[in-house]
């Protein structure tokens, strides 16, 4: 059972999903527009949010916004407009997935399943050491790790460095990478990434994943050009780093 927070100005929308999320077995929290649901999360823990886009007070990328830099619970935008830009901009900031209205209370029931369970996988053990702000961890051992060049990616902490530096990954960033690593050199296909990170009879269209992709890369930074595009395939990861 998860914690689940549900915010829509629509008081409809919010019944909907209320009632299919709670026959899931999910406790939920509403909230009717985005500065109530940021006190929300600021008072208590959410293992997961259901955001639409197009409210008023605070908009849902606006709010996005604002949580990310509060914490990393994962997110699922909902909105009436099916605009690609909505839709980039959403995974951009660190959505999780996009669901456009309207849809179903079990496609919306299936997406939430899909993304909690991509976050057990991912999970952070409880116990962390405590270290002294803006200092990053030291990199794991070697056999603890997936290692490319200046690249560590800790699936125990669910942590990742970039040339010594720790870098915050999504959920879905996170098992991009993880697929990438795993195999350097290997071509993947966009619907080979998506069973590969997420399992399979999960549907995620070709652009959320080209968007994963390039936000991935820009948190890469100096290793970005390492997650190579095969183009009219998909992705790999370059076999033989310079770093390496």
């Amino acid at each position: 059972m998860a914690s689940l927070l549900v915010v829509d100005d629509d008081a409809h929308i919010r019944e909907v999903m209320r009632f299919a999320l709670e026959k899931a077995g999910h406790q939920v929290v509403e909230a009717a527009d985005g500065a109530a649901a940021l006190a929300l999360f600021q008072k208590q823990p959410f293992d997961l949010l259901v955001l639409d886009i197009v409210m008023p007070e605070l908009d849902g990328l606006e709010l996005c916004r604002k949580i990310r830099a509060l914490g990393h619970v994962p997110i699922i935008f909902v909105s009436s407009r099916d605009e690609e830009l909505d839709r980039v901009l959403g995974l951009e900031l660190g959505g999780d997935d996009y669901l456009t209205k309207p849809f179903s209370p079990r496609e919306l029931s299936a997406r939430v399943a899909a993304v909690l369970r991509r976050g057990r996988l991912s999970a952070v053990p409880a116990e962390t050491t405590a270290r002294p702000p803006g200092v990053a961890a030291a990199p794991v051992a070697r056999g603890e790790a997936l290692r490319h060049g200046a690249v560590v990616l800790d699936r125990a902490r669910h942590q990742c460095w970039v040339a010594g530096q720790e870098v915050v990954l999504t959920v879905s960033e996170f098992e991009l990478l993880r697929v990438l690593l795993e195999a350097p050199g290997r071509v993947f296909s966009r619907a080979q990434l998506v069973e590969q990170a997420y399992g399979s009879g999960h549907y995620i269209s070709d652009r959320t994943v080209d968007s994963h992709i390039r936000r991935l890369r820009q948190k890469l930074g100096s290793e970005a050009e390492q997650v190579e595009t095969v183009y009219g395939v998909g992705y790999r990861l370059r076999e033989h780093s310079p770093r390496a």
